[in-house]
């Protein structure tokens, strides 16, 4: 299993209700539209808790922690749900 990342290193996103990965990724700014989230997601370079997602559709829930691996870094946000 790999290492988990703390959840504090990541800004977290308001959300309302249910949102799935390749929603939360554009909402959270990870990615600049759905056409880039659904490339991330089907390449295995989206993470959701530290295990890899190929799922966009995948249903998040409160305190999910959303990280890309871009080729400058990875960067990532936490669920919120109001």
């Amino acid at each position: 299993m790999p290492p988990q990342t703390p959840r504090h290193r990541y800004p977290s996103v308001p959300v309302r209700g249910r949102i799935r990965l390749g929603q939360f990724l554009k909402r959270a700014g990870l990615v600049e539209d759905g056409a880039e989230a659904r490339i991330a997601v089907q390449c295995g370079d989206v993470t959701v808790n530290g295990q890899v997602d190929t799922r966009r559709g995948h249903a998040l829930d409160d305190g999910d922690l959303v990280v890309v691996n871009l080729p400058s870094g990875a960067v990532g946000a936490v669920v919120k749900q109001d």
